[in-house]
């Protein structure tokens, strides 16, 4: 048995979905809601990573689905309560962390408040989210860029707010600014320590290459704003060689080194290999994924696609059912392929990564997460992808959408 994922041997025929209804996914959607609502009070933090914050958008995600609209009242005020439980809701602080910060608990008090109808305080958590672009102005500011607590996470704060509310949450100048502190940073990163990448970037001193704290949230970020790109034609041009120097980089079996330099990532064994979101392909697709859509170039849908293939084949997670490092995280792979090709293979392995977490192989052999009940690292993010299950045309990993 594999050190790290548990053997798939699941049926792997797109031309026969699951027969599971959305009656038995709302069914063990509602049966875990019931237990992160009785221990969400047990978290000692607020943010959207591992706190309060994050339960509150799993609410938020519920209320927003079209397949919960009779309870959309119910899930609101569930998600009101849990941010009450920690801290003076009048007094936010507005530093500008998004997944492990104050940028991310403004964010979703904000979007809250908004869905509500009140419009008074859903525009004074906005206003102290806005604040958090001061944190970021300055280009000599060290491991600032990445996604959990730097300028990319802000970036996609402010383009998922921007969904949310419908208008222009940042002025553009802010925007280009962060951009271009970005850019300049990872090219003075790059030129300093001889990087093959013409942008890399560090985090305590590692250049990570996944998602949670590497260059392909980065990367992907930068790409997500083409009124910044289409202006700085250099920018873009590295922007593009940082992506197929990643695509060179892919192993045979579809993934990718969790760090720079190569040498080092490559010690571990095929088998003890990294396939999470927050590091390997389970969370580097979403840039090429990104990638494809901007340059159309087929070579990156077909990386996508290897990417595919090794999470099904090593991505039933012992870790849990999380989304940073879990099944649910995996299982967001195939639901974005689904929407890159509309392939139903892709949406019965979506399916069947959602049925395997409810399996006694999976409930007596996996192990616990630090933070059972959280976003990320437990059952709030794997509601999320249970609800994503039963509208897979709308999926998206939290935060990270690329349509």
């Amino acid at each position: 048995m594999p050190k790290r994922y548990f053997k798939n041997v699941l049926s792997d025929n797109g031309d026969i979905l699951s027969n599971c209804s959305d009656a038995f996914w709302k069914g063990k959607i509602n049966y875990l809601v019931e237990s992160i609502s009785i221990n969400a009070s047990s978290s000692d933090e607020q943010i959207l990573y591992i706190g309060t914050s994050g339960i509150a958008y799993m609410f938020y995600h519920l209320a927003t689905s079209d397949k919960f609209k009779n309870e959309s009242e119910i899930f609101l005020n569930k998600a009101i309560t849990v941010l009450q439980l920690k801290g003076d809701i009048f007094y936010p602080k507005s530093n500008g962390k998004f997944l492990c910060g104050d940028a991310g608990i403004n964010a979703v008090n904000a979007s809250i408040y908004h869905l509500i109808g009140d419009s008074k305080m859903a525009e004074m958590y906005l206003t102290h989210f806005k604040k958090g672009v001061a944190d970021y102005r300055l280009t000599n500011l060290t491991e600032k860029d990445e996604l959990f607590v730097g300028r990319a996470g802000y970036l996609y704060g402010v383009l998922w707010l921007e969904k949310v509310f419908g208008k222009k949450i940042v002025a553009d100048q802010d925007i280009f600014e962060l951009c271009s502190a970005i850019v300049e940073s990872g090219r003075k990163y790059s030129v300093r320590n001889k990087s093959i990448f013409p942008l890399m970037y560090s985090y305590y001193g590692k250049e990570y290459l996944g998602a949670a704290h590497g260059l392909s949230t980065i990367i992907q970020v930068l790409l997500s704003f083409p009124q910044f790109i289409e202006k700085e034609p250099q920018t873009k041009q590295d922007i593009k060689n940082c992506i197929d120097i990643m695509k060179s980089l892919q192993t045979s079996n579809g993934n990718f080194p969790t760090k720079m330099p190569i040498l080092e990532s490559k010690q571990r064994s095929e088998e003890d290999e990294l396939v999470h979101w927050c590091h390997g392909a389970p969370g580097v697709i979403y840039l090429f994924a990104k990638a494809y859509l901007v340059f159309k170039d087929p070579s990156y849908l077909e990386c996508c696609l290897k990417c595919g293939d090794l999470v099904w084949t090593k991505g039933l997670l012992k870790k849990g059912p999380g989304i940073c490092h879990g099944i649910a995280g995996n299982g967001y792979v195939f639901l974005l392929l689904y929407r890159l090709t509309g392939d139903k293979k892709h949406l019965n392995r979506a399916l069947k990564f959602g049925e395997f977490i409810f399996t006694d192989e999976c409930i007596q052999r996996s192990r616990k997460p630090d933070h059972l009940y959280s976003l990320y690292e437990g059952l709030a993010g794997t509601v999320c992808y249970l609800t994503d299950l039963i509208q897979p045309e709308k999926a998206s990993f939290p935060f990270l959408d690329v349509f």
